[in-house]
């Protein structure tokens, strides 16, 4: 990967890491469902409005407008919305640690879709090994562990990312269509799909907390927005596999974000559990 390839990912794991925190922020004031709605509609609203700077225009073909709709279900409302359930009961960093698993299940569904060749023996460890972190992570023989529904929403997110990598790949990042175009359609698609979730889901009675509220913003502004420039590129020049690799560092700044912001523990298991599926993805990779 070129110089400026390493800026992309460390810019998008540095905006991605930090998201976990702002998710736990915003949910002072906003439902998970208003959360997601939110900060995908800003998004798309950046994204929108840069277009006509750059002399773009949003895609006319319906075939690639129902693809960046299953894109925006699988990459955005769903994984969105399992997070934001999530860190009502899970840490911020906890949840960026089992996001670390997003390129185990990248690798899973790029060779059941065969998109990739067959796992060799190396690789099959390093989905063994990766997991088993993960379940250290979890470390469910242990009182007070994380809530399971919590949990699970976390890997269920996790896994719907690694499908949108493999789907982004095969449908999307091949048709000479700007980075810029793909992720405006994307948001565009996946806000409104949660805007048919909206008169279902509850609201919460409290205050709009100005912390909640900044939080939102960036996440919407720049951790959606901007973050999806970059994760397009990333994808259109490296691949959807190596596109997930920004996981080695998002933990990390997940770990350290909640640590500093919202004095969350950091255990020496959850730090262990962190590197066991690191390099259990770098085993992937050999």
């Amino acid at each position: 990967m070129k110089l400026a390839g390493l800026l992309r990912v460390a810019a998008l794991a540095l905006i991605w890491g930090t998201g976990f925190l702002l998710i736990k922020l915003s949910l002072r004031s906003f439902t998970p469902v208003e959360l997601t709605f939110a900060r995908l509609a800003l998004g798309a609203l950046v994204l929108t409005a840069v277009l006509p700077t750059r002399r773009l225009a949003l895609p006319s073909q319906r075939s690639l407008w129902l693809h960046l709709s299953a894109a925006a279900l699988l990459g955005n409302a769903v994984p969105y919305t399992l997070f934001g359930i999530a860190e009502r009961t899970v840490d911020s960093n906890l949840a960026g640690a089992i996001n670390a698993t997003t390129p185990l299940w990248t690798l899973l569904f790029a060779v059941a879709l065969r998109q990739a060749k067959r796992l060799g023996a190396l690789q099959l460890a390093g989905v063994v090994l990766g997991f088993a972190g993960a379940v250290l992570i979890l470390a469910p023989w242990r009182s007070g562990s994380a809530p399971l529904p919590g949990v699970l929403a976390c890997l269920a997110a996790s896994a719907s990312y690694g499908l949108s990598y493999v789907y982004m790949g095969r449908y999307l990042t091949g048709r000479s269509l700007p980075p810029l175009v793909l992720s405006a359609g994307q948001l565009i698609a996946a806000s409104g799909l949660l805007a048919l979730t909206l008169p279902f889901g509850a609201t919460l009675n409290g205050s709009w907390r100005p912390d909640a509220i900044a939080a939102l913003l960036i996440l919407g502004i720049i951790g959606t927005g901007l973050a999806y420039v970059l994760n397009y590129r990333i994808i259109t020049d490296d691949g959807p596999v190596l596109a997930s690799t920004v996981t080695y560092l998002l933990p990390v700044v997940a770990v350290v974000a909640g640590a500093v912001v919202l004095d969350e523990p950091v255990t020496s298991q959850l730090l262990l559990g962190v590197i066991v599926v690191l390099v259990g993805v770098g085993l992937t990779r050999r």
